[in-house]
């Protein structure tokens, strides 16, 4: 296929609001070896994009710095984590095969080769992404999932929400007949959590606010509690017997009021802050309880390969909130942070 030499993206030169997403006309990434070049059909936006356009993920060192998903960002920088496209050519050594197949982009960069390494890195943040017409990516990275019944848009809404939420799940150790509790869950991976807990057959019950209700029961949730009420009050309500496995993106004050809540041996999983990154609770409610607070950052490649089954199948399907053509990056990524809507929203290049 033929490919031209320049491509149109959206790139951040700094840190900052909005206004440092600037459209440019780049050259077309060269495959190296290894590598497939992909041809974008849709790319999901995400809090990441926020956070790291900002800067706020701070550092171990220097809480307060500027940085990216996990350090200093390089700048210009073209975001988004989230692929789904079509292989249009692959470096040396890859497989020619993979050229023409429709296929999803794991975003992470790992920490070592196994099929447990832990994400350190994310397309987007320390690598360029994909709001762009093409983007490179490892090999191993792509997965084939030209089968699947989703559209292009619902298979980009999978890499890092759909990616994190199964991280979760499989931290936690949620099992089927278990009760889950799901916060923040009309987002993009509370939604997806919903969603996958529901699939493994717990009992999910989840928080959102109350014209989201709705949305987040059709969803899957069994029990939906409205967050502007008595959370704690309403969950003993719909599990009097406790929570086995909370899957929280919120944080803040929810944990500590949250933790009483558990049953014996109950774990308590995040992977967001949305609520606030300070977090206070009586440490008794662990040890005297046997319980677990696990951090869950993404997912690694085994858990990804688990979800490009799922995708393969159909048996999730995400919500699509909006679309937007990409020289609307701003205005996407505003639309993102007023969070006014339910499900993913996507643009096209």
């Amino acid at each position: 296929m033929k490919v031209s030499d320049s491509m149109r993206a959206v790139r951040i030169t700094g840190h900052g609001g909005p206004e440092v997403l600037e459209p440019a006309r780049v050259a077309v990434p060269v495959p190296q070896a290894g590598e497939a070049l992909v041809q974008v059909g849709a790319v999901a936006l995400n809090n990441t994009d926020l956070w790291t356009r900002e800067g706020t993920y701070g550092r171990p060192d220097d809480p307060e710095a500027l940085s990216g998903w996990r350090g200093p960002i390089d700048f210009p920088r073209i975001q988004g984590a989230d692929v789904a496209g079509r292989v249009v050519a692959v470096g040396a050594g890859a497989e020619e095969g993979l050229v023409g197949r429709r296929v999803v982009v794991d975003p992470a960069i790992y920490d070592a080769e196994g099929p447990d390494a832990n994400p350190v890195g994310l397309m987007g943040s320390e690598r360029d992404g994909g709001y762009a017409e093409y983007v490179t990516a490892p090999v191993k990275h792509v997965h084939d999932v030209t089968e699947s019944p989703l559209t292009d848009d619902q298979l980009a809404a999978l890499p890092t929400a759909y990616g994190t939420a199964l991280g979760m799940i499989e931290r936690g150790r949620l099992r089927r007949g278990e009760t889950a509790l799901v916060s923040g869950a009309s987002g993009g991976v509370g939604l997806a959590l919903v969603q996958i807990a529901r699939a493994r057959g717990a009992r999910v019950i989840a928080i959102s606010s109350g014209p989201k209700i709705d949305a987040v029961r059709e969803a899957g949730a069994h029990e939906v509690i409205d967050r502007a009420g008595d959370i704690a009050g309403q969950v003993r309500a719909a599990a009097p017997e406790g929570i086995d496995v909370a899957l929280d993106v919120v944080a803040g004050e929810l944990v500590g009021e949250g933790l009483p809540l558990l049953r014996e041996g109950g774990r308590w999983v995040i992977a967001g802050a949305l609520g606030g990154y300070g977090v206070t609770f009586d440490v008794r409610r662990l040890y005297l309880h046997n319980a677990q607070v696990i951090g869950s950052a993404m997912h690694t490649p085994t858990h990804f390969g688990l979800l490009m089954d799922l995708a393969r199948q159909g048996d999730v399907r995400p919500v699509i909130a909006a679309t937007f053509p990409l020289d609307q990056a701003a205005r996407a990524q505003e639309e993102l942070s007023r969070r006014g809507h339910v499900g993913k929203i996507v643009m096209h290049p």
